[in-house]
């Protein structure tokens, strides 16, 4: 059963991988920028290797923000479906969690 902390971790996870991507990304096109002077036959195949490469990158980047993004709003509806459906277990579990942090705060 995949639960509601598993789900948060893998959007956790996910935003992860797309900023690492992005730097990735952006790295990529500076390298192409340092290289545009350098016109021999090898480094303007792989500058269009890259280029074409570069471009499938951020189209998939494109999609896992948007399904981050899904993913994110669905787990918000969730919650707020719960904490209307459950209004004393969510101000339990608020109390719960305000006081660890509160001992945790204290212990300092």
């Amino acid at each position: 059963m995949y639960s509601e902390v598993d789900e948060a971790a893998d959007v956790i996870s996910k935003e992860k991988l797309v900023a690492d991507f992005k730097v990735v990304v952006a790295d990529a096109e500076a390298l192409l920028k340092a290289t545009a002077s350098d016109a021999g036959e090898k480094v303007v195949a792989a500058r269009e290797k890259i280029q074409s490469s570069l471009v499938e990158a951020k189209a998939q980047l494109a999609r896992a923000e948007a399904a981050i993004i899904d993913r994110t709003k669905q787990a918000a509806r969730a919650t707020d479906q719960y904490v209307h459906d459950n209004p004393w277990k969510a101000v339990g579990i608020s109390a719960c969690v305000g006081l660890v942090i509160g001992v945790l705060i204290a212990r300092r």
